[in-house]
């Protein structure tokens, strides 16, 4: 059986793993879709596609080889039609028999469509939300140990830290004051 499970993946952090890990135990293929994949170099969104699988590729290694699980990691655009959306995710994706998520939008999305929908347990999501593994980055605080190892290897190979700190920054609009020069 094939499972379908989709995030934004800004980072990809343990809850995702842990996640990834339950799904793994109830099926032999999973398809993890990037969402949002044309969305990158913001605060809110600040890894490409290409960085997000890398960051997934990497981490979910493990379960490949403890589980046999056979991972397929594609991009899938954001489409703004939510009446469309399940055919245009079956349009980017391989087939698959099971959806998983958490978001009621999607779950009610995908059920319309006739499609299985299973819910996973949230781990630790005081800890593990993306906004705050974001934030962290920009604030210098600890983020390392909220993620794979595999995703901060591809955050520092990317540089990613220093993106999202750039990103982040307001636009300062600097006041030539009475007497200043040009």
């Amino acid at each position: 059986m094939r499972g379908f499970y989709i995030g934004r993946f800004q980072p990809y952090h343990n809850g995702h793993h842990t996640v990834v890990e339950e799904i793994a135990t109830e099926v032999d293929e999973l398809v993890l879709g990037i969402g949002s994949a044309g969305d990158s170099h913001t605060d809110h969104d600040p890894f490409t596609a290409g960085e997000r699988i890398m960051m997934i590729t990497r981490a979910v290694r493990e379960f490949e080889r403890a589980n046999d699980l056979v991972t397929y990691v594609v991009p899938i655009e954001d489409l703004n039609r939510n009446s469309v959306w399940v055919s245009h995710v079956q349009s980017m994706s391989p087939t698959f028999d099971v959806a998983y998520s958490n978001n009621p939008l999607v779950i009610q999305l995908f059920e319309e469509a006739g499609i299985e929908v299973r819910q996973s347990k949230m781990f630790d999501r005081e800890r593990l939300e993306g906004s705050d593994i974001r934030e962290a980055m920009i604030e210098g605080d600890a983020w390392r140990e909220r993620v794979p190892d595999a995703v901060v290897e591809t955050i520092e190979e990317v540089h990613g830290v220093q993106r999202i700190r750039t990103v982040a920054k307001d636009d300062v609009v600097e006041r030539w004051e009475v007497g200043d020069e040009e």
